[in-house]
């Protein structure tokens, strides 16, 4: 399989790629869902969400943006206006499983104090880079403080944390697409699919020689 032929594959049907166990959820899943959530983020933020003082919504980079863009639009179209900031921070070191130690990369550019705070995650699982980031946020006297995320692994948890909104619950398995990534790879992916190390691995052994 080519360069140019995979890509096309990824544009068109997830469930072709080689290294892909199971497409988990779909992209059409993935939009009703989160207008679905937008609606019960703005029963929740009516009155306090307004065009003075907005709803922050802070991205989790990099696995966020995409779920982000989506969820702000969604809130838009609902009546909910928002600002967006980015921050960095990882416990992820390239691999599969988190290190477990959280590393701050980049922080917000605007204060927050007195502020409705809405936190954005691609992935909640051990929770420590989570529950990290609240409580720093937290000293920072926001006028609330909440958290979505796309994806929860509620059995993987290694802290005792609560998500205010969740898309989809997912079992422990290693996902990429829609913003979430293998080493920087397949984000553009449309569906959110389970994810086979070694056949993608396989794959990049064979397009290499392919091109000796």
């Amino acid at each position: 399989v080519t360069v140019s032929v995979l890509y096309w594959i990824m544009s068109s049907s997830s469930a072709k790629l080689p290294f892909c166990d199971e497409v988990l959820i779909t992209e059409s899943d993935i939009m009703a869902r989160v207008k679905e959530l937008a609606k019960t983020i703005a029963r929740d933020y009516e009155g306090k969400a307004t065009l003075d003082s907005p709803l922050v919504l802070v991205c989790v980079l990099k696995g966020s943006f995409l779920f982000m863009a989506d969820l702000a639009r969604a809130l838009s179209d609902v009546g909910v206006p928002t600002v967006a900031e980015f921050i960095c921070a990882s416990s992820y070191g390239g691999g599969l499983q988190s290190t477990g130690e959280v590393r701050m990369l980049l922080d917000l550019r605007m204060p927050i104090r007195g502020r409705h705070v809405l936190m954005v995650e691609d992935i909640v699982d051990t929770a420590r880079t989570l529950d990290f980031l609240m409580k720093l946020f937290t000293t920072r006297s926001p006028a609330s403080l909440k958290m979505v995320t796309l994806l929860d692994k509620k059995g993987t948890r290694q802290v005792p944390l609560r998500v205010d909104y969740v898309c989809f619950d997912i079992p422990n398995k290693f996902v990429v697409g829609y913003g979430l990534d293998y080493a920087e790879r397949l984000r553009e992916l449309r569906d959110i699919i389970v994810f086979n190390e070694p056949a993608f691995q396989r794959y990049l052994r064979e397009n290499r020689a392919s091109k000796l």
